[in-house]
């Protein structure tokens, strides 16, 4: 009997742990299906510095340091530019058989020449459509038919703790399946007001930028994009542009090169619990109006500084970035309802919805770097220029310079764009380039700045910290 009691428990406990077995995802047959469209992105981009000949037994000069300027400027027959080659990884995946890739736009930016691997060895050079570094979505193109192709998904469908799998190349390492779960949707983060993020803990490095991250059906639903570390290196968050963003950016590439957003003209910030409060609301929603541009989209139709818009074209805004994302992605020229909350009632309005300046280095079909001199980028790789008058009259401030463009290193890195106006630096306003390079001068190596940065309708603190090769 006892042997009988045995018998049955052990067999209990099988049963148990086989079921448990079967619940745990399988991902060979994803993996096997999908992974052919997955592919590699090399890069190739040919850097220029000064070497100094006079002196061969000394090591080359670094731009920022004292005696760079002296040497290049009392000493051009002993001083040169030499050229050498900086090359970077990253995956993409074909979306379409006559070969259409997607990418991130920081993968592929500024490269002279960009390489695609498939799974079966092949290689091919690519051609950039274009870029749009708003929402960091790159298409490319290579010279091939027949391609095996993904199959895209809702990311709208997702829900918060199903699996999903990433393939792309870490560190180089082709094809390299790692998998997790969604841990948050419609994640905002810093300088992105255009991309809901998805938010995972699937194993991201460099290298998987670029490569899809698919559900378990097989469907592609977003673009592995970013990573939040304080090493470099993974620690269970990663973030992905879903796949519905990058289709439209991709679609507008195809049709014309370029990217068409809406704009309404004003600043807004977060409701606050106390902000809510205070203004009569039962609950924090809404995208508080902190400024409205003078004789913009917004100040024609009606809305005013403080008020709060509630719905723009019938969609709720839950939170203040929501608006950027809706009324960019309405098409310019339309007219739109907006509800907003003014004095302890709501109050619907009409407005007519203006387009982005369009930024040429935003959606571009050439993808090549700068010719500007190297000279004339700074300690942290920025290319400043004074902005004129008719451009600080259009911002509505008084002093700025604008990135007009950047090198691969501590700015781009930490975030900048070129089209970004610095307002300040670690709280100092600046009018002038020299004034900022001298500023900037004083900060000792292995010390953070924060720049005050204008970008679109919003300003926002972007630091760096600077070290021994700030621009590298």
């Amino acid at each position: 009997m006892m042997h009988k009691f045995i018998l049955m428990m052990l067999f209990g406990l099988s049963s148990v742990a086989s079921a448990q077995t079967r619940e745990l995802p399988d991902f060979t047959d994803l993996v096997e299906k999908q992974g052919a469209a997955v592919v590699n992105i090399s890069t190739v981009q040919t850097q220029s510095t000064l070497t100094n000949r006079a002196f061969p037994g000394m090591p080359n000069i670094p731009e920022d340091d004292p005696f760079f300027e002296f040497f290049r400027r009392h000493m051009p027959p002993n001083t040169a530019p030499r050229e050498f080659e900086s090359r970077s990884l990253g995956s993409g995946f074909i979306i379409s058989t006559d070969g259409h890739i997607l990418t991130n736009t920081h993968v592929i930016e500024s490269a002279d020449e960009i390489t695609v691997k498939l799974t079966d060895k092949r290689e091919f050079r690519a051609k950039v459509i274009g870029t749009d570094r708003r929402t960091d979505v790159a298409l490319l193109k290579i010279e091939a038919t027949g391609l095996p192709k993904v199959t895209q998904g809702d990311p709208n469908k997702l829900k918060v703790g199903e699996w999903v799998v990433a393939i792309g190349s870490p560190f180089g390492f082709d094809n390299s399946v790692t998998a997790g779960i969604v841990s948050a949707k419609g994640r905002s983060l810093t300088q992105e007001n255009f991309v809901p993020f998805i938010q995972t803990d699937v194993a991201i490095n460099p290298g998987n930028s670029g490569g899809p991250l698919f559900n378990m059906k097989g469907e592609v639903v977003g673009i592995n994009s970013q990573i939040y570390s304080r090493t470099g290196g993974f620690m269970g968050l990663s973030f992905a542009i879903p796949i519905d963003v990058a289709t439209e950016i991709s679609n507008q590439l195809i049709a014309s090169g370029k990217i068409s957003r809406g704009r309404i003209g004003v600043m807004i910030q977060e409701m606050t619990k106390e902000l809510a409060e205070s203004f009569g609301l039962a609950k924090p929603g809404g995208a508080l109006v902190a400024a409205v541009q003078k004789d913009g989209p917004a100040e024609k139709a009606g809305i005013e500084a403080r008020d709060v818009i509630l719905k723009f074209d019938g969609k709720a805004i839950t939170t203040s970035s929501d608006l950027p994302r809706i009324v960019g992605a309405t098409k310019p020229g339309s007219k739109v309802p907006v509800q907003v909350w003014r004095n302890g009632s709501t109050k619907e309005m009409t407005v007519t919805v203006d387009e982005i300046p369009a930024d040429e280095k935003a959606a571009s079909r050439g993808g090549k770097r700068s010719s500007k001199a190297p000279e004339t980028f700074n300690r942290i790789g920025l290319a400043l220029s004074e902005l004129n008058t008719e451009q600080k009259k259009q911002l509505e401030i008084d002093n700025g310079l604008l990135v007009e463009d950047m090198q691969s290193g501590i700015a781009s890195r930490a975030g900048m764009r070129p089209g970004d106006v610095i307002l300040s630096i670690n709280n100092q306003g600046v009018k002038t380039v020299e004034q900022f390079n001298q500023l900037l001068g004083k900060v000792e190596k292995g010390r953070n700045i924060a720049l005050l940065v204008r970008r679109g309708g919003t300003a926002t603190f972007i630091t760096m910290k600077l070290n021994d090769n700030d621009n590298k």
